[in-house]
């Protein structure tokens, strides 16, 4: 059934939603709007309004500037010399737009025109020219916002990439110019016959639009090549506009209607901290210059235009801005689609929006001592908890049914090692009141402070049932089971329960500790939680990410900012692997599994007591190898079907708590309670869990300079290009020499071309994080 959209709203929740900013935009507009039609629009529900910078009779001047350039260039004889025309400045003649106290509200559209890909260098110059003075007029009149028509034809359907070039290098000159605007550039989102711009250019070439019309396909991607050469020319600054057809807009009905793709892909970008605005354009409202209707007007709300980056403040805007006045019909269906929106929810509101795409360093656990307020933003996190606290209740109903025995002689015997705080030591306590099998807990914690906050807890919470050690875990002898005036006698432990993972599962060095912790635990029974976990790359394109670690390299002097591992709630990206045969979208990088083996162990003590001579990295970098047992490396293969760039990894783990001992599913396999971050997995495994972010590995490339040889390396930093059906391989190792680990990553970019010949179009350097390494 059709329907047709109210603006009106419902007053039946008070729910927080993202806000859409919708602006309006009219391509037949030549003058600035009146006070009494900004207000018309405003009160019609629009937020912003779009203005040329200047009049038909500027375009007229320049009109007639160009054929005397052009008249001059044919007349002249010397082929050594070229006619510059001059564009003179902006009269009042020449535009409508001056300083008024609503003109921030206006966002500025610059003369559609001009032809700044023009091979003509009359044509090319004037366009320059042109941008440049409506860039300064409109900044000095406090316009905050300038749209830029994109190119009319890429550089696929040119034939040559000088005209995409040219334009980057002409918006670069206007930036400077600019200095407290932002300039969007208005690209199609594909070339879709019917969306190219009408207006008539200075010149037309003979590749004209209307020559796309007859294609046989339709190349999706030759829009993205353009906006990638004019980002990478722009050093990868945001602000880029993306044009889709009103054509899509509607039903069969003729009324608006997106499809559910296109609602998707709404809701996704409208998660994004810095939200992006809606254009409308051609679609009304009916503007009057009735002195009438001035009065009804309300204009206040101009001077609160916010700029692109102020629209990253979560906001809900009031009823009254999103009541529609005058019915429009596309402008109430994306209103019904702003309803739609899911609300954000507390933890949204109060921290995940604000940790989108922003660098963190790892932690590092063990040479430093957390904050109270860091294992607080833990804490609050019940999802991991409770899957914590599920894995000890299965593993406690588990070891009576089993009758296994005890390491006392009337409980079993729980460790919690690095208890921070304590919310593993409640949850262990909990699970023993749940089953109803009593246990004796032991809460081993080194930070200092954190120890006195457990001293505390003990009295107030756990009523003196806990016995709080402050030590290093990998120093602790296990429980003391001797009388106080008794030689030291130490016991085993049941069940030894960790959180020490990080975001790439062993990056906060995991691993290292349980090991030193292992021989505590009773050796025949004794289980480890978690028992196991995984890590997962995937190649990714995040622009933002790699702008910041570029900024933070090159103007904040961080040398090591490529080489950093960050830890980082990934939002703006695009994962650029395929989901192919054998070869996943997030593909395993290696495992661990605790307790070892006691052959491991053995080699492990051998080798710390120079019993064992060689060894892997650790033994060559310095060290006697103790700890090559616990570095990795891997090799996979990507298949990416469209051409892209890569600027970094995504890391991500998995996590199995406990596994059953004694059931069974029906495909065979044990029942087990997991932790995931995976994309595709956290939903299944442990929904709403917001404890870890990813783990971004960036890359960096350095271009040769075939000057003189042997080429040399150039500082300059880019992004990872890839053609169409190319092959990503990444390697990747875990490295130690037993006193710090780092991780090494590198990756390379080959293509098929032929069934038996594969060659490497790209790579990046060898990316290590030894000078940041995690110290154990």
């Amino acid at each position: 059934m059709a329907h047709e959209y109210s603006g009106q709203d419902s007053d039946s929740s008070d729910d927080i939603r993202p806000a859409f900013h919708i602006g309006q935009h009219d391509s037949t507009r030549f003058e600035t709007v009146t006070n009494t039609q900004y207000g018309q629009i405003l009160n019609s529900g629009f937020r912003f309004v779009t203005t040329p910078i200047t009049t038909t009779h500027f375009q007229e001047r320049i009109a007639e500037l160009f054929d005397d350039s052009l008249l001059r260039a044919n007349s002249q004889q010397n082929v050594g010399s070229r006619i510059d025309p001059i564009v003179t400045p902006i009269t009042p003649k020449d535009t409508t737009l001056f300083p008024e106290v609503y003109t921030s509200g206006f966002v500025g559209y610059a003369s559609p025109w001009i032809d700044l890909c023009s091979p003509n260098h009359i044509v090319a110059s004037i366009s320059r020219q042109v941008l440049n003075l409506e860039v300064d007029y409109a900044n000095f009149c406090g316009v905050r916002s300038i749209i830029v028509p994109g190119p009319r034809e890429d550089s696929v359907q040119a034939g040559s990439g000088r005209g995409i070039a040219q334009y980057a290098r002409a918006i670069r000159e206007a930036l400077l110019l600019g200095t407290r605007v932002n300039l969007i550039i208005h690209l199609p989102m594909y070339r879709e016959p019917g969306l190219e711009e009408k207006v008539a250019q200075l010149s037309i070439s003979d590749n004209t639009p209307d020559k796309l019309q007859s294609a046989k396909e339709i190349d999706i991607f030759t829009s993205w090549d353009s906006w990638h050469v004019i980002r990478t020319s722009l050093e990868n600054t945001p602000g880029t506009a993306f044009q889709g057809s009103t054509d899509e807009m509607t039903n069969q009905a003729g009324h608006p209607s997106l499809g559910r793709p296109h609602q998707e892909l709404i809701h996704a970008y409208m998660r994004l901290k810095h939200t992006p605005y809606f254009l409308l354009c051609d679609v009304g409202p009916e503007l009057q210059d009735e002195p009438a209707v001035e009065q009804t007007i309300d204009t206040s709300s101009a001077s609160q235009f916010p700029t692109l980056e102020d629209a990253a403040v979560v906001t809900q805007p009031a009823k009254s801005d999103r009541r529609v006045r005058g019915h429009n019909a596309y402008l109430a269906y994306l209103r019904h689609l702003e309803r739609l929106q899911e609300p954000y929810t507390e933890l949204e509101l109060n921290t995940l929006t604000n940790f989108q795409d922003w660098l963190q360093s790892p932690l590092q656990p063990l040479s430093d001592n957390l904050e109270s307020v860091t294992y607080e933003v833990f804490e609050g996190d019940p999802v991991k908890y409770n899957q914590y606290e599920t894995a000890i209740e299965e593993a406690l109903r588990e070891w009576s049914e089993l009758k296994k025995p005890t390491s006392s002689p009337d409980a079993v015997v729980i460790a919690v090692a690095g208890s921070g705080r304590g919310p593993l030591v409640t949850r262990a306590l909990q699970a023993s009141e749940t089953t109803g099998i009593p246990v004796k807990v032991w809460a081993v914690e080194k930070n200092p402070n954190a120890y006195v906050y457990l001293l505390r807890q003990n009295q107030t919470v756990w009523g003196g049932r806990v016995t709080v050690v402050k030590t290093d875990m990998r120093a602790w002898k296990g429980p003391l089971i001797s009388p106080p005036d008794a030689p030291a006698v130490h016991g085993k432990v049941d069940i030894l329960v960790s959180e020490l993972l990080g975001s790439f599962g062993d990056n906060e060095l995991s691993p290292e500790c349980l090991d030193g912790i292992q021989h505590v635990l009773a050796p025949d029974h004794g289980i480890s939680i978690p028992s196991s976990y995984t890590a997962h790359v995937s190649p990714i394109s995040t622009p933002r990410l790699f702008a910041d670690i570029k900024n933070r390299r090159e103007q904040g002097g961080d040398v090591n900012a490529f080489n950093t591992p960050w830890v980082v709630r990934l939002f703006a990206l695009d994962f650029v692997a395929a989901r192919a045969p054998d070869h996943g979208r997030f593909q395993l990088a290696w495992e661990f599994e605790h307790p070892l083996s006691q052959a491991t162990m053995d080699t492990v003590a051998a080798r710390r007591s120079g019993g064992v001579v060689g060894g892997g990295g650790g033994s060559m970098a310095g060290g006697v190898g103790a700890n090559d047992h616990n570095a990795r490396e891997c090799h996979l293969t990507f298949v990416c079907k469209s051409r892209g760039v890569i600027h970094g990894l995504a890391g991500y783990f998995e996590a199995v708590l406990y596994e059953s001992q004694i059931e069974e599913n029906e495909d065979g396999n044990k029942p087990m309670v997991e932790l995931s971050i995976l994309p595709d997995m956290i939903d299944r495994k442990s929904k709403d869990m917001v404890s870890w972010f990813p783990i971004f590995f960036p890359l960096k490339v350095s271009y040769s300079s075939p000057i003189s040889p042997p080429y040399f390396l150039v500082g300059r930093r880019q992004p990872l290009y890839f053609p169409s059906d190319s092959e990503l391989e990444v390697t990747m190792w875990r490295q130690t020499d037993d006193a710090k680990v780092w991780y090494e990553w590198m990756v390379e970019a080959y293509r098929w071309v032929s069934e038996m010949e594969r060659i490497k179009v790209g790579g990046s350097d060898l990316c290590r994080s030894r000078d940041v390494a995690c110290l154990m």
